[in-house]
């Protein structure tokens, strides 16, 4: 028989971008066989659960709750809020917040995690403390920002946090109107690898590319070789977590040394 794809040794749930192509290509690109991936779109705003008003806990926005119905009619493994700009937005405790929130909509066994907490995981596996980060083209200023005070809050100094500059018909374009341009459909990874070699700084101890739209799983292997530096990926780091948490045992050569390991 054929193969069909089939998630009999694990199948996980992403919340992802209501208008994003990029998560789910990548992670059936270095997911391992019997393993599925499935999605529920989000349009709601960062944080995808607003804090509370005393910021004791975290209320899902409709979307999510929607989304953990449907993951629990389905039997997801991981239900796993895949977007960088919800933690980094959201700050230090919200993502334990937002996984509690998740569990309380989720049947017992599911396991929530978010972006934010998967690459703090991952760079932590990795012994990495001064990554290099990488923030997609149609990130603000203020997301930039927050994601650096999010990332020192958790020990880890940033020497350099850098935005990809996108095809030259799009540098016209304000980060802010970028995405609604359509320009997160054209994203050229070789030119994003030549920008990540040019600009990365020497005393990074590894290269981190933050946000779950960022088109980059194809480049890792050879960011690790150009530049002798682990490398994270939003992406990456989320399909890591989801693999561990669900006993999975998967070598996936071509996608950088943490998910080799």
């Amino acid at each position: 028989m054929a193969a069909d794809n089939w998630g009999d040794r694990a199948r996980i749930g992403l919340f992802v971008v209501g208008r994003e192509v990029v998560p789910e290509a990548e992670w059936w690109a270095m997911r391992p066989d019997g393993v599925s991936v499935h999605a529920a779109r989000v349009t709601a705003a960062s944080p995808w659960a607003p804090w509370n008003a005393d910021r004791g806990g975290a209320t899902l926005t409709p979307d999510l709750a929607r989304g953990c119905r449907d993951f629990a009619a389905i039997a997801v493994d991981v239900a796993v809020l895949a977007h960088s700009s919800s933690s980094f937005v959201g700050g230090p405790g919200w993502d334990e917040a937002a996984v509690a929130a998740l569990a309380e909509h989720l049947p017992a066994g599911t396991t929530a995690t978010t972006n934010g907490l998967d690459i703090r995981l991952a760079l932590a596996a990795l012994g990495a403390k001064r990554p290099f980060l990488i923030m997609p083209a149609w990130m603000s200023d203020g997301i930039i920002a927050a994601a650096v005070g999010y990332y020192a809050a958790f020990g880890l100094a940033v020497p350099h946090a850098w935005r990809y500059r996108p095809l030259a018909k799009w540098q016209a374009v304000a980060p802010d109107g970028l995405y609604a341009a359509g320009m997160a459909t054209d994203q050229e990874t070789v030119l994003l690898f030549e920008q990540i070699v040019a600009e990365c700084p020497p005393d990074a101890d590894s290269i981190l590319l933050a946000g779950t739209g960022l088109r980059c799983v194809s480049i890792i292997a050879a960011l690790e070789q150009a530049l002798g530096r682990p490398v994270v990926t939003a992406n990456q780091a989320s399909l890591w977590h989801a693999l561990k948490v669900t006993g999975v045992e998967a070598r996936r050569d071509g996608y950088g040394i943490l998910l080799r390991g």
